[in-house]
């Protein structure tokens, strides 16, 4: 089928998919998102393919949520004046849904091997960690810099670094470079730029030379033994924190909106980031002195 926000292309018995808002950084959008799962699925029902590669067009992988005003944000209660109820069970419907869309890449039959090719940020740093193997660009960084505005982490970011490591980046949404990210076990490997796609599909043809049942029936060895051995659960309890988190609004909050609805989404930003800077890891912080690691 035709996509509007994506790109799919099938290379023999690998399927490539990549985010293609290059022009926003592929931020994530309802269109794009819904997109996402389509070709996943259509990808999964072709018998010829073996393999899903997931990358970004551009200097991004994503930028994570698109945190730009639309007309489907502007739907939600307005935290200031909607009942408490009803805040809520808007939240709860959209973080339960995130959480069914991770859980999706574990129910393929098909790995996806995640090609991170540079920004990778917020929700898009979930998908990188639900993705069954992660390849870097050595131009890769990571992070949640939603914390910063009163948002959530995901539970798989402790499932598989480890509960201090998520602390140190999920309480600050500080950033990470491709080498901390493969140093905590946030990716595989971590390989030169000019080199990501030929490694990631030189990978999903090697699976392909394993027999399709050993594969399909090995990929759910390990992420429905993890489902059943409580990572489910704890993804349930991400979602009803997530749904607490964002409806937690705060002055800080009507300050950051402020920015934005004054000078746009770089006031915004500025506005989150700047009494962070310099990052620890990533661009902004190379050759900069001071910076904490």
């Amino acid at each position: 089928m035709a996509y509007q926000y994506l790109l799919y292309e099938k290379d023999g018995v690998v399927v490539v998919i990549t985010f293609n808002r290059p022009e926003a950084l592929n931020a994530i959008i309802p269109g794009l998102e819904a997109e996402l799962h389509q070709a996943l699925d259509e990808a999964d029902a072709d018998a010829e393919v073996r393999a899903i590669i997931l990358t970004g067009a551009g200097r991004a992988f994503s930028a994570g949520y698109d945190m730009a005003p639309r007309p489907e944000r502007a739907q939600r209660p307005d935290p200031r004046t909607a009942y408490a109820g009803e805040l809520l069970r808007s939240w709860w419907s959209n973080d339960f849904r995130n959480i069914q869309y991770l859980m999706h890449l574990w129910y393929l039959s098909k790995p996806v091997i995640a090609a991170v090719n540079g920004w990778c940020m917020g929700g898009a740093f979930w998908y990188s960690a639900a993705c069954d193997i992660t390849i870097a660009s050595d131009q890769a960084t990571f992070a949640q810099p939603e914390v910063r505005h009163i948002s959530n982490s995901t539970f798989l970011f402790s499932a598989l670094c480890g509960w201090k490591v998520a602390n140190r980046y999920a309480l600050t949404g500080d950033h990470l470079d491709a080498q901390e990210a493969y140093r905590i076990g946030l990716v595989n490997e971590v390989v030169p730029h000019d080199q990501l796609m030929e490694r990631a599909k030189a990978l999903a043809n090697r699976i392909a030379l394993v027999p399709e049942p050993a594969v399909r029936y090995n990929k759910y060895v390990t992420t429905l033994g993890l489902e059943a051995s409580g990572i489910r659960s704890g993804l349930l309890m991400n979602a009803a924190l997530s749904a607490l988190a964002h409806s937690s609004h705060m002055p800080e909050n009507d300050r950051l909106n402020e920015a934005r609805d004054k000078g746009g989404m770089r006031a915004f930003l500025e506005a989150r980031d700047a009494p962070f800077q310099p990052e620890p890891f990533g661009p902004r912080s190379r050759n900069r002195p001071g910076s904490l690691r």
